[in-house]
Formats: structure tokens, C-alpha cells, sequence
């Protein structure tokens, strides 16, 4: 943990002086043993975080651009997520949420709440297990699934509801299913009495980097709601994945 926040902060340092610094300078910023600086900069030049120029000074390198450009495509989701269903009329009446997977979870990272009473509140940053969220289902079917046996060589998450799926074996045909339909449902695995139904949204390489997903109380989903509903997210990813440059 020291490394790491040594790190942090070396980078922060080079990042913000421009070019402008060396090993010397470095080390007596940061207050830290010569050796320990050294250390530290040898490794980050070796993995790209920093670039040591001809004349011993310091500069970013390009592999915390990789972070930036994944924390940028995320915020593109966000804003399309936001506009497109803003003016979307035909779900006004329902909670829309978005999200990406991290492990064995979906993080929240928009969210569009109805006024209808779901019993159960979404919000930015929640983080839930993704083998019982629509979305986190949605995106779980992208994986072998080798990856998916490693991923829960421990077993499951703790359930949310007495509906949970309870077994690997039974998530797997969950997401063979899903595979199938083209859209994944979460019926009362986060909450009884609610019904979420996701899709995936890919981005210009094809992959599925964020889930969308609506949902509705048991009361009102019909199999013939729940269907059209289905095709419904499937038109509305199809048509967010294109803005972010997916093409079939």
C-alpha cells in the first residue's frame, strides 16, 4: 500500500510539472530515500507509466491513457444513456438503469427513476451482484464458461431474495437462456415483486461493455409485457451501441 500511494503521487507530481522534472527533483518533493525513488521510477518506466527523456527528466507515459480513455468511454455511456432516454416516451413510466461490470458485480452508473413505487431504490455507484441483476445476467452470458467457473470457483455471491439463482449449474442455463432470447430477466432476484429485463450495449470492438436494464413490478409483467419489453431494450442497445460505434 505505501508503494502504491508513492506511486500515485510521483505521477500526479510528473503530470503536473510538465516535463520539467528528474530523479532529483523528484526525490526531494516527495521526501523520500533516494534508493526508494529510484526504485519506484525504474519500475514505472518499465510498464509505461512514465517516459524518461534524453536529458533525465521525467514525463507521463501512455499507459495511464488507457485508464483515462476507459473512464471517458464510460462517461460517453452515461451522457448517450441520458439523452437517448430522456426522449424516450415509451418507458417514461419505468426505471432505467445502466451499468458496468466489475468482477463479479455491476457498479450503477445511471440511472433514470419512474415515479411507479418499486419498493427497491437504484442509485449511482450501488454496486450488486451481477448473477442476480438483468444486467449483470446480460453481461455475465458474454463469458465462457471456464471464465465463469473460476469467477465463482467459491460459490455465489449471498443471495438478495429467496428467488436468487442458488447454483453455478443453474446460472449457467439462466445464461444460455439469455443467450438465446437475446435479453436477460431478473424475476425477484434483487427484490420479490419486481421484474428487471436487460440488454447488452457493445462498443465499436463488438464487446458488451455496459448492460441497460428497465424494470417493473411483478404485478404488471405479463409474458406478453415481458416480451415486448424484451424487444424493446434489445432496439434501444442496438441503437446505443451504434453511437458508440458498433456496427454490425
Amino acid at each position: 500500500m505505501p508503494a502504491l500511494r508513492r506511486a500515485v503521487a510521483i505521477l500526479d507530481m510528473v503530470s503536473g510539472a510538465g516535463g520539467t522534472l528528474n530523479a532529483a527533483d523528484i526525490t526531494r518533493q516527495a521526501s523520500l530515500p533516494k534508493s526508494t525513488v529510484h526504485g519506484l521510477l525504474s519500475v514505472m518506466t518499465e510498464l509505461n507509466l512514465l517516459v524518461k527523456n534524453d536529458d533525465g527528466r521525467f514525463t507521463t507515459g501512455a499507459h495511464p491513457m488507457r485508464w483515462a480513455n476507459s473512464f471517458l468511454g464510460q462517461m460517453d455511456i452515461v451522457s448517450i444513456f441520458r439523452n437517448y432516454f430522456a426522449a424516450d416516451l415509451e418507458l417514461a413510466p419505468y426505471t432505467v438503469t445502466l451499468t458496468i461490470r466489475d468482477h463479479d458485480e455491476v457498479v450503477y452508473i445511471g440511472c433514470r427513476n419512474s415515479d411507479q413505487p418499486l419498493g427497491h431504490s437504484f442509485r449511482i455507484g450501488m454496486r450488486l451482484p451481477a448473477p442476480y441483476t438483468a444486467t449483470g445476467k446480460m453481461l455475465l452470458s458474454e463469458l465462457p464458461d471456464d471464465v465463469l467457473s473460476d469467477m465463482f470457483s467459491h460459490g455465489l455471491p449471498p443471495a438478495l431474495s429467496a428467488k436468487s439463482v442458488k447454483t453455478i449449474s443453474l446460472l449457467q442455463q439462466e445464461l444460455a437462456d439469455t443467450r438465446k432470447r437475446g435479453y436477460s430477466i431478473d424475476d425477484g432476484q434483487i427484490r420479490e415483486g419486481m421484474i428487471c429485463i436487460g440488454a447488452a450495449i457493445r462498443d465499436h470492438t463488438g464487446q458488451a461493455n455496459a448492460g441497460i436494464a428497465i424494470s417493473l413490478m411483478k404485478s404488471e409483467a405479463t409474458a406478453e409485457t415481458v416480451e415486448k419489453l424484451g424487444c424493446t431494450m434489445q432496439k434501444a442497445a442496438a441503437e446505443l451501441s451504434q453511437q458508440m460505434g458498433y456496427s454490425r
